[in-house]
C-alpha cells in the first residue's frame, strides 16, 4: 500500500467551521467515487504540542488527509480519473494551501484491539 498525506489550509475568508464542514460534508462524498481509492481519512485539528526542545515549523494547518492506494501505478491511475478531477476541483474552492507528501509506512507499534 501507498498512501499521500496533504497538510491542508483553508482559503483566505474561510472561518475553521466552514472550512470543516464543506470539507466534510461537501469534498468527502466526492472521494467515494475516485477508483481505487482504498481508504479516505481526514485529521480534523483540534489542539497542538510543542516541544521545549525543538523548534516549532512555522506553518498554518487546519486539517490533514490521507489517501491510501494499492500501489503507485493505481494511484496515479486514480488521480487522473475524472473523480478525482473533480474532488480537486472541489478542494480549490475551500482550501487555500496544500503541501502533499507520498509515503509508504513502516509500521513500528501495530494496533491492538
Amino acid at each position: 500500500m501507498i498512501k499521500s498525506i496533504s497538510l491542508l489550509s483553508r482559503r483566505d475568508g474561510w472561518s475553521r467551521e466552514a472550512f470543516v464542514m464543506h470539507w466534510v460534508e461537501v469534498h468527502a462524498p466526492l472521494a467515494h467515487a475516485v477508483p481505487g481509492l482504498r481508504r479516505y481519512v481526514q485529521s480534523h485539528i483540534v489542539g497542538e504540542r510543542t516541544r521545549p526542545d525543538i523548534p516549532a515549523m512555522d506553518i498554518a494547518v487546519d486539517g490533514i488527509a490521507e489517501l491510501w492506494f494499492d500501489d503507485a501505478e493505481a494511484m496515479t491511475r486514480a488521480m487522473a480519473s475524472p473523480e478525482a478531477k473533480r474532488l480537486h476541483a472541489d478542494g480549490a474552492l475551500f482550501i487555500g494551501r496544500i503541501r502533499t507528501f507520498v509515503v509508504e509506512e513502516k509500521v513500528v507499534v501495530p494496533a491492538t484491539a
